[in-house]
């Protein structure tokens, strides 16, 4: 069942495929930004999704070993230092998160993201976030 009131919207439009897209290492001054993309089974809920931040180490660990078991799809994918260097930062996130949907093994119908905005394939939506800490699915699995 989905959890954040944008998924079950997005369900109720129709779109049946969505991934939890985020970045991370924006805020280190050297080395790559990650990005990863998560396509959850809505039947297959994990409990204890958040924020990674919001998680202890140990957690993180066994969530992560949880989500690749329970994940439909999942991809994670970077932007090198170079990347930075040449496009800034926000447009290597970007580009991270757009390599990260790019390797999803689905065809992806929305993506509902961190608050960067990333450019998708054509028929595919890019929906404004869920305020990140409320929501529960498909977010914080890519987080």
């Amino acid at each position: 069942m989905p959890t954040s009131r944008y998924e079950r919207a997005a369900r109720l439009a129709g779109y049946q495929v969505i991934a939890g897209v985020d970045e991370a290492g924006r805020g280190s001054l050297f080395g790559p930004v990650f990005a990863a993309a998560v396509v959850l089974d809505p039947n297959r809920q994990i409990r204890g999704l958040d924020d990674s931040k919001q998680l202890l180490p140990e957690r993180r660990d066994v969530l992560a070993v949880r989500i690749r078991e329970r994940a439909v799809a999942w991809g994670v994918a970077a932007a090198d230092a170079f990347e930075i260097d040449r496009l800034n930062i926000l447009q290597a996130s970007r580009l991270a998160m757009r390599r990260a949907i790019d390797r999803l093994n689905a065809q992806l119908h929305a993506a509902h993201r961190s608050a960067c905005p990333v450019t998708l394939a054509a028929g595919t939506t890019a929906a404004a976030a869920v305020p990140a800490r409320r929501s529960q699915q498909p977010w914080p699995a890519a987080a």
